[in-house]
């Protein structure tokens, strides 16, 4: 069997490298001259660092089935783990942060708050690679596992916003659940954001945060090297606007949203698939600033200098007005700001130790092209007084520059698509095979489709698992 796939980001590879491992005859098309799409890491500054252009920290790549199947490890990958997954400010005296360990993350929150933090999270907890297995895939398919997903459905259906008020007393708790539940860029009011806070308080607490050694670039190239070891073709520089113009094979993968599928020529659909691939809705964007610094943030907790993720936003309720702006079409004055600290863990990201990088971006408007990099560094100021004056070089990307190096992040959105009201459960169409398109033809594997963004692979394993599925392999 021969299969093209159009894209070669991690979801992209993800499903090449499924299909050539169960004999399949792969050929990779990548529009850039790199593989990686919103996976690759640079040297922007010009000076020997290495930033990671999109996906930095990786609490669901670690756990990522997909690359667990792979064995990505033994192509070069190496998880790394900061002290702290995730830190969270909430003002100058009061930090909120999370260890790789449930006892010593309580034993940083306030006692009252122990019993609902452990209960809460314990369906995931108690055994993150089944979470992973149960949840890394469509919503509407049959559980491998119904009653750790009715233990999990329980919790998961509130709001963050309303479970939190509800079951915690103590301002680090309910900041430190709500942060990780506004990672897709939905506000915590609304329903089943409590899932993901549940999800990545969980595996942060087990699995952790990492990142990985030299670069997300590497898992990129580990894949291509698992590829490589199962007879597939990658080229780059090959991007593709008509599908006739690609070697003849008997099926085709698209790592795709839905906004280029339907720009590509040559592509089947009935005019429903048409219809409903034209209502998609795309998510609220980020702007993105790296930043080379001279010595280290001084932050005014110092226990944040030991953290990989932090989210600088402050309390609940001023994350909760952050998100609702965003969504409402407006820049926030003080907006949610996710910083990527990896040099926490793997100091070999700056050549010289006197000099540090780290990536952050701040969640705006869908399609916003201000720039926020003075509110972005505003909010450092508040719980780091003094990083304006280390900042020694700033690469900063808007939606527009985002969506014109990777053009599967569309106005911006790192998502594939907004994960709020039905779209959650319904991506990219009403279907029980959400990776068809066209049986035993024509495939989608990329964050429009489940489980999502994020850097775990799921959405191109499940594609070609799909196909393998309907050819009867």
């Amino acid at each position: 069997m021969r299969v093209n796939v159009i894209g070669g980001g991690l979801n992209g590879l993800s499903a090449a490298c499924r299909l050539a491992a169960a004999g399949a005859e792969v050929t990779v098309f990548e529009a850039d001259q790199r593989l990686g799409g919103a996976a690759r890491s640079a040297d922007v500054f010009g000076n020997g660092s290495v930033v990671d252009l999109g996906a930095a920290a990786h609490p669901t790549g670690v756990i990522s089935p997909a690359f667990k199947h792979l064995n990505v490890e033994e192509h070069g990958v190496r998880w790394i783990h900061p002290k702290y997954p995730l830190a969270h400010p909430i003002a100058s005296d009061k930090t909120a942060l999370l260890e790789q360990d449930v006892q010593r993350t309580l034993d940083l929150l306030p006692a009252a708050d122990h019993r609902a933090w452990r209960s809460l999270h314990e369906s995931v907890a108690l055994n993150p690679a089944r979470a992973a297995q149960n949840l890394f895939g469509p919503l509407t398919r049959w559980p491998e596992d119904l009653g750790f997903m009715a233990r999990f459905g329980l919790r998961a259906l509130l709001p963050a916003r309303t479970t939190a008020n509800r079951i915690f007393s103590s301002a680090e708790a309910r900041a430190l659940f709500t942060g990780s539940a506004a990672h897709p860029i939905v506000p915590p009011q609304h329903p089943f954001t409590s899932a993901v806070g549940i999800l990545f308080g969980g595996l942060g607490m087990t699995t952790g945060w990492p990142v990985v050694a030299g670069g997300t670039q590497t898992l990129v190239d580990a894949l291509a090297s698992v590829l490589s070891d199962h007879g597939g073709t990658i080229l780059t520089n090959r991007p593709i606007v008509d599908l006739r113009e690609l070697p003849p094979a008997d099926a085709t993968v698209l790592n795709l949203t839905p906004h280029q599928i339907l720009a590509l020529r040559g592509v089947e659909l009935s005019s429903l698939q048409r219809r409903l691939l034209a209502h998609w809705r795309y998510g609220p964007s980020v702007s993105k600033a790296d930043f080379l610094l001279q010595g280290l943030v001084p932050w005014l907790d110092e226990r944040i200098a030991s953290a990989g993720t932090i989210h600088l936003v402050g309390t609940a309720d001023e994350l909760l007005a952050a998100e609702s702006a965003v969504v409402n079409g407006r820049v926030a004055n003080r907006p949610f700001v996710m910083v990527s600290q990896q040099q926490a863990a793997d100091p070999t990201r700056s050549p010289r130790e006197d000099q540090h990088v780290l990536s952050s971006y701040a969640h705006v408007p869908r399609g916003y092209n201000g720039s926020v990099l003075k509110s972005i560094i505003n909010q450092f100021e508040r719980f780091a007084p003094g990083f304006s004056q280390r900042v020694l070089a700033v690469h900063e990307s808007p939606p527009r520059v985002l969506e014109a190096w990777n053009p599967n992040l569309v106005d911006g959105d790192i998502g594939g698509g907004s994960l709020s009201g039905l779209q959650q459960f319904v991506r990219p169409l009403p279907s029980f095979h959400p990776y068809r398109l066209k049986k035993r033809q024509l495939y989608m594997a990329s964050a429009a489709t489940p489980p999502g963004g994020g850097a775990h692979g799921m959405a191109g394993w499940h594609a070609a698992s799909s196909l393998l599925n309907d050819l009867g392999a």
